[in-house]
């Protein structure tokens, strides 16, 4: 088969780049898109993958919805040259370009419909297959979605898949078991994020001034840091960050992904902005697993009371690896079951199963 991957943000190219290397090895054929965003073109090269660029995304909803239009059109032109079978990803592209094309479309999405309205009315019904995270059943609207025991996370950081590198705390100039902190600050540019917060530079401040005592910082960032910032910026290839977060004492910011990619790893994780209490895979990892925890920015005072608790707890470390192995005890190996659906894919729909059974062998 030939299969298209399209990447609309760094993340995503952690995500499937297990799937498509297994998908590689067992004789198929992968082929990268992306729009125009410099973070994603260089783990692409890292990764050594070859790969077709969109033009750069705007910031502005209306702006992303002209463009849309442009980029379905390029998608379209490129799975016809390349006589691709299935595209996978998480874009509006590849699922309305399906509907008007041989190939077909599976999506993957770990967001609940009620904080992406657009998506789930514009995106959802196009597509030929979408799959979730099992903790999203009741939250879809989409009848036939496919659901799954694990987070997308796990598709690239469960035991199977990664081992940290302890090299990297050298380049950071960090001893072994010497406690440092990870902050997180995102750029909140996605449609879902109009008018949502995430943390002031006030806030942010008063979160070092927190920490300080307690270990060496280190801020990741989106877009420039502020000036007030800038030395605690963290300076290292980004396909070390997950290595570094393994052996971090404790993650906080305003970042989904990252706090959830925490929690898998079994690191305490803080995050505080407008989505807290909104997110069925953070929530089921903070309500059922007790791995991370969440705060609106107005309770930002509840948010420094359980920072100083986590602080001064003993055996802080090995009490969140016994939460994790929790954790993955429940959970699959989500990159074994992605390459099983799409290698036998559409009959792979019919034959799964909700039982411990089947899901075992994904483990």
């Amino acid at each position: 088969m030939k299969i298209l991957i399209d990447i609309g943000h760094p993340a995503h190219v952690h995500y499937f780049k297990n799937t498509a290397n297994e998908l590689i090895n067992n004789g198929h054929q992968v082929i990268w898109s992306t729009k125009d965003i410099q973070s994603v073109k260089d783990l692409l090269d890292v990764y050594g993958y070859n790969y077709y660029t969109f033009p750069k995304k705007p910031d502005g909803l209306i702006q992303k919805i002209i463009k849309q239009i442009g980029y379905n059109y390029k998608l379209f032109k490129i799975c016809k040259k390349e006589n691709i079978d299935i595209a996978i990803g998480f874009s509006v592209a590849i699922t309305h370009m399906s509907k008007i094309s041989s190939f077909k479309s599976i999506l993957f999405d770990d967001d609940d419909d009620s904080i992406q309205p657009l998506v789930t009315k514009f995106v959802h019904p196009f597509a030929d297959s979408l799959l979730s995270p099992d903790a999203l059943i009741g939250k879809r609207k989409q009848k036939g979605s496919i659901f799954y025991p694990g987070y997308h996370e796990l598709a690239y950081l469960h035991p199977k898949r990664f081992k940290p590198d302890i090299n990297v705390l050298n380049e950071i100039g960090i001893k072994q078991n010497e406690p440092f902190f990870i902050l997180r600050f995102n750029a909140f540019k996605a449609h879902h994020d109009v008018g949502e917060i995430g943390l002031s530079l006030n806030l942010k401040l008063k979160m070092i001034e927190i920490l300080k005592p307690y270990g060496k910082i280190f801020i990741t960032t989106e877009r420039d840091i502020e000036p007030e910032l800038k030395e605690f910026q963290l300076k290292i290839k980004p396909e070390k960050i997950h290595s570094l977060m393994y052996y971090s004492t404790l993650f906080m910011g305003d970042s989904q992904t990252m706090t959830s990619e925490a929690a898998v790893l079994g690191v305490p994780s803080i995050r505080c902005n407008a989505f807290a209490g909104l997110l069925a895979t953070l929530e089921e990892e903070e309500k059922k697993y007790g791995l991370t925890f969440a705060y609106l920015p107005k309770d930002f005072d509840l948010l420094t009371h359980k920072l100083t608790e986590l602080l001064n707890t003993p055996n802080l470390k090995e009490e969140w690896q016994k939460k994790k192995d929790k954790l993955l005890s429940d959970k699959i190996d989500v990159t074994s079951f992605w390459v099983w659906f799409i290698e036998n894919y559409p009959s792979s729909i019919s034959k799964i199963e909700t039982n411990e059974v089947f899901w075992s062998k994904f483990k």
